[in-house]
């Protein structure tokens, strides 16, 4: 048995096109321009910090933020070369903020980390998560303001 096609083509909706054109605009003023270059230094500072700050005797919390800088990096660098798509995920650079915070605590083994270690990722953990709100709220903003 076989069932009619329906066209769920949304590229012809109307909507869409004003989504897409209130999107590049934003993406293209200078606020979002140095939001996203911050963003990609964050990542790659929480990706060198290990290495920076010294966590000697720390590989875990060091291969923690190899990882999430390089997350971070990337999610910044996706934002500068497809913001149209990628505005969409800058809520998660919220939560990784969140995991630079705590990790200190949770990664290690003995659950518990040099003052240097735990002052750096708690800083650069605040720093993401302000980054990912401001990118969140540049696409709420330009929303809230085409509404009005």
């Amino acid at each position: 048995m076989s069932y009619p096609k329906h066209s769920n083509d949304m590229t012809a909706h109307p909507e869409i096109a004003e989504m897409r054109e209130r999107l590049e605009r934003t993406a293209s003023t200078g606020t979002a321009i140095a939001l996203e270059g911050l963003i990609v230094l964050a990542g790659v500072y929480a990706a060198v910090s290990p290495w920076v700050v010294h966590f000697a005797g720390q590989p875990n919390v060091a291969v923690n933020n190899l990882i999430v800088g390089i997350t971070v990096g990337l999610v910044g660098f996706g934002l500068t070369l497809v913001p149209e798509r990628m505005f969409r995920l800058a809520w998660t650079l919220v939560p990784l903020g969140v995991w630079l915070l705590i990790s200190p605590w949770v990664v290690t083994a003995t659950h518990s980390a040099r003052a240097g270690i735990v002052w750096n990722n708690c800083c650069l953990g605040a720093v993401v998560m302000v980054l990912g709100l401001a990118a969140m709220g540049l696409t709420i903003g330009v929303t809230r303001r085409a509404h009005q």
